[in-house]
């Protein structure tokens, strides 16, 4: 019997057994489920497969390649531009995904219902959740936080941890990666994508706020990382360089 391998940087306490991923559930388990059967139908590559649950832990297939350890690799621009091409298929495919009535989310206090302008959004788009194989993006793990939204605001995420923009690149260089992941997902330009930075790091800092609050565990172990004021710091010194960001772009 295989035994279980703890995944470093997960956060729940998410294992690896053989060639599966067992993660904790939570109410908002069987919409996500949902969700990704969605996708694997429709053939959305780079998407784990569900193997149902055990023990009360989710088994999903486990996807081979490394991690991006964000604080201490800026990944490579066809990375990027891979990843923004994946997201715009992934905001494609999940437009068809319209639940028969409410769902359970996770984020939500109560069952909801997709507003005709929004979709579910991954909402947790960060390169830490990038599976890179051979110098190619290959997979998008990590979909407990899926739930209704703006296809903007996931590519905003992106951003955030991609380019990066929640450090200092420099302004040249942080104006051209955000160009080419803004040409990749082929919907809205730089200075649009900026402004939509800052509305959904602000957005997620309340919402990891309340997640502590109603006591979802996966929000309070973020606060070992000092979040969400950690954050709040981060979109602070954004902001200072924005400026300069702004100039480069030209």
């Amino acid at each position: 019997m295989s035994t279980e391998e703890h995944l470093p940087g997960a956060v729940g306490g998410v294992t690896r057994v053989g060639r599966t991923v067992r993660r904790p559930t939570g109410p908002w388990t069987p919409a996500v489920h949902e969700l990704l059967g969605h996708l694997a139908d429709a053939g959305l590559r780079g998407v784990p497969e569900v193997h149902g649950v055990e023990d009360d832990r989710e088994v999903l297939s486990y996807v081979e390649g490394r991690g991006v350890p964000v604080d201490d690799e800026v990944v490579l621009e066809s990375v990027l531009v891979e990843a923004g091409e994946w997201l715009r298929e992934l905001h494609d495919v999940v437009e068809t995904f319209r639940p028969d009535g409410p769902r359970q989310w996770r984020g939500h206090d109560e069952p909801v219902e997709l507003a005709d302008d929004e979709i579910v959004c991954h909402h947790d788009p960060g390169a830490y959740n990038w599976i890179i194989q051979s110098g190619h993006f290959v997979a998008m793990i990590d979909w407990d936080m899926a739930g209704p939204g703006k296809p903007i605001d996931d590519l905003a995420f992106m951003a955030w941890t991609a380019i990066p923009l929640y450090r200092d690149i420099g302004a040249e260089q942080t104006a051209h990666r955000l160009d080419l992941l803004a040409d990749a997902y082929g919907e809205w330009g730089p200075l649009t994508l900026l402004d939509a930075v800052e509305r959904r790091m602000e957005a997620a800092t309340d919402r990891i706020a309340a997640g502590q609050e109603r006591g979802d565990v996966g929000f309070q172990n973020l606060a070992r990382v000092g979040e969400p004021q950690r954050t709040r710091d981060r979109l602070a010194a954004f902001r200072s360089r924005r400026p300069d960001i702004e100039a480069a772009l030209g």
